[in-house]
């Protein structure tokens, strides 16, 4: 398949994105600044003539049920897709439950049982004062590793969700006064380089496949 050619139908990748804004919806958390980045996606030319949705207001959250409607028995759509839903509720370095909740429920309509994501759940269940084993994360640093990228409309959106570089820690000050430290965000989420690499691997996808012009993403 080149890279002109379109892999997933309108049907089938609007209905991924749909999926991906219920997961930055599900923990009743969505910013601003995600909602900004979205409908800059949806307004995308390239967007527009290949998806059934032209703004944000059409990217209505999805069902597990509707979701699997749009991907009929497509095991490796269904994966990939789980990848990027992991992404997404990783970018902001927390993998909430209620995020977590949503995803299961996708990988059960979509007849997927993931073992990562079945760690990633372990990781978060775990009470603060247990001891977690430091390769528990390890097969799900592995199976993001293996994301496809065979669609331009998503090697953009990757490029846009995922920062270009680490966020710098910084200090937040209220009336000369320091109030909180915020960490830089490759120190607290454990998937950072993960989420780099499939920035990296959408560059290169956009840029050798597709002959485009990447710099805006850097």
């Amino acid at each position: 398949m080149t890279a002109t050619e379109i892999p997933y139908s309108n049907t089938q990748i609007t209905a991924w994105l749909r999926g991906l804004m219920s997961i930055a919806w599900a923990d009743n958390d969505f910013s601003p600044s995600e909602k900004e980045l979205l409908q800059e996606f949806t307004q995308d030319r390239h967007l527009e003539a290949f998806t059934d949705a032209s703004s944000l207001d059409q990217l209505k959250p999805i069902t597990p049920q509707e979701l699997k409607e749009a991907f009929g028995d497509d095991a490796d759509m269904a994966e990939n897709f789980l990848r990027t839903a992991v992404m997404m509720a990783m970018v902001d370095g927390e993998y909430s439950i209620s995020e977590d909740d949503l995803i299961q429920e996708y990988c059960e309509a979509l007849g997927q049982e993931i073992q990562a994501i079945a760690q990633l759940r372990k990781a978060i269940q775990a009470s603060p004062d247990e001891e977690q084993h430091p390769n528990l994360l390890e097969p799900v640093k592995e199976w993001m590793d293996h994301l496809d990228i065979k669609d331009q409309r998503l090697a953009k959106f990757i490029c846009k969700v995922v920062p270009a570089q680490c966020p710098f820690e910084r200090d937040v000050y209220l009336f000369g006064k320091k109030i909180m430290h915020i960490p830089a965000m490759c120190k607290i989420n454990p998937l950072f380089d993960q989420l780099m690499g499939l920035r990296f691997k959408s560059l290169s996808y956009l840029a050798d496949e597709c002959g485009q012009d990447v710099s805006k993403y850097c």
